[in-house]
């Protein structure tokens, strides 16, 4: 399921100083799962920019509506006869959902109001655990369900490198080495022959495997 978090207050208030109407409409799709643009989060975000702009000079209005996804034509319909009363809309979807508004209503700006993160799954209350990165050539078949493309920190399609270390990525004692993952889970399946298929090349940004704990759980795991 796709995973976003909100983008910090200043710059969502930066992106609305032009509008004295804004919607700030949320998603009960992926975003409301992982808590961050659901009606819960739309409402604790208005609250929150209420309070940021109640000095300024330029007064502000803010409405709100939650669709059950905004990456479906069909439930944006919902929005046709409200967008007429505003000057923007606060998007709280995932990127595809802010780009389908912005579509569907080009006269009037969507800004986003959460950074879209990553392709993942639930491990606790508020935190996530990427496990794809849509590189569009999955290869898990060959791989034993483990994904090299995220799983590797050095993104290697074809085997491991020369620097795993007891089980380790070289890059950081805390990172596993993901071929060795994908090595003995094959091994375990009878399945080895499926690590000597070459796979061509592709391409994609070599990144780490992050995970994504929600601002108002950071205190239960980060102490």
């Amino acid at each position: 399921m796709v995973k976003a978090k909100r983008k910090p207050i200043e710059e969502i208030k930066q992106s609305i100083a032009d509008y004295d109407k804004v919607l700030t409409v949320g998603c009960g799709g992926c975003v409301s799962v992982c808590l961050a643009g659901g009606q819960r989060e739309v409402n604790a975000l208005n609250a929150e920019l209420k309070l940021k702009c109640k000095n300024d000079a330029r007064p502000k209005t803010f409405g709100s509506y939650t669709v059950e996804r905004q990456c479906n034509n069909q439930f944006l319909a919902e929005l046709d006869d409200k967008i007429k009363d505003y000057g923007c809309i606060l998007s709280m979807a995932c990127g595809a959902g802010v780009q389908l508004l912005a579509e569907r209503f080009p006269a009037v700006p969507v800004m986003p109001a959460v950074n879209t993160i990553a392709i993942g799954v639930d491990r606790e209350i508020g935190m996530y655990e990427e496990k794809c990165r849509a590189c569009g050539e999955c290869v898990l078949a060959y791989t034993g369900g483990i994904c090299p493309v995220t799983r590797c920190a050095k993104g290697l399609f074809n085997g491991p490198c020369g620097g795993t270390n007891r089980g380790k990525c070289e890059i950081s004692q805390d990172i596993p080495c993901a071929w060795l993952d994908i090595f003995e889970r094959l091994k375990a399946q009878n399945r080895l022959d499926d690590i000597m298929k070459i796979q061509p090349p592709m391409q994609w940004q070599n990144q780490v495997q992050r995970t994504i704990v929600q601002q108002p759980y950071e205190r239960r795991y980060y102490k």
